[in-house]
């Protein structure tokens, strides 16, 4: 499996269509135009890496529609230097787009498959994440806290406090929550105890799963 010209042409395309639907941040459609999208994915989907879509990858989990990925990550405000953490590493899409914008990435993967199989292929593709962790999301991860970001890519029911606890003052955390349905939350931390929120409309995600198998 090779990178081509014909690749990165369609990345432009890509890089294009989610600029149209209202992502400005540089950083995040510099990441997207980068990254080889069709090599997340199973080989029966590589003509349609490049299309704004989500599409099943191990596990009945998705590699989530790249204006969804952007979208995220632009509400996180991501600097080069930010230790972030991600909830729910999956093909590890996301894991690279944040790697590629310069942060320093903790990733949590409940599902053993994919975590051995992404442990094994983002190092391979030049992905370095600070650490890629199998374990249960909804706790965080305590031992590098506190972050300067916490995405979360699957839907959760509720928000899981050790996420708010674990945030940076100032710090952001980026969640879709709901069942059926998810919104995209924002939380602010602005004290030990406050946090800012914002809502920005509805999205479709796989379920955030507790404890891992």
């Amino acid at each position: 499996m090779k990178d081509t010209f014909k690749h990165k042409g369609l990345r432009q395309q890509l890089v294009n269509v989610i600029k149209a639907k209202g992502i400005t941040d540089e950083n995040v459609l510099r990441a997207i135009g980068n990254i080889p999208r069709h090599l997340f994915m199973d080989s029966s989907f590589l003509d349609h890496a490049y299309q704004d879509k989500a599409f099943p990858i191990a596990a009945d989990q998705t590699i989530s529609q790249p204006y969804t990925v952007a979208f995220q990550t632009e509400l996180l405000q991501v600097k080069r230097g930010d230790k972030i953490l991600e909830i729910g590493t999956g093909s590890g899409y996301q894991c690279a787009v944040l790697c590629e914008m310069g942060a320093k990435v903790y990733s949590i993967e409940r599902q053993q498959e994919l975590f051995k199989k992404t442990s094994k292929f983002l190092p391979k593709l030049g992905y370095r994440a600070k650490k890629l962790i199998f374990g249960d999301g909804y706790k965080g991860f305590p031992e590098e806290a506190p972050f300067d970001g916490i995405i979360v890519t699957a839907g959760a029911p509720f928000v899981p406090k050790p996420l708010l606890s674990q945030l940076k003052e100032g710090g952001r955390l980026v969640i879709p929550v709901g069942t059926e349905v998810q919104t995209m939350t924002l939380f602010i931390r602005k004290g030990s105890k406050e946090f800012e929120k914002h809502e920005f409309g509805d999205f479709r995600f796989v379920p955030l799963l507790e404890d891992k198998n």
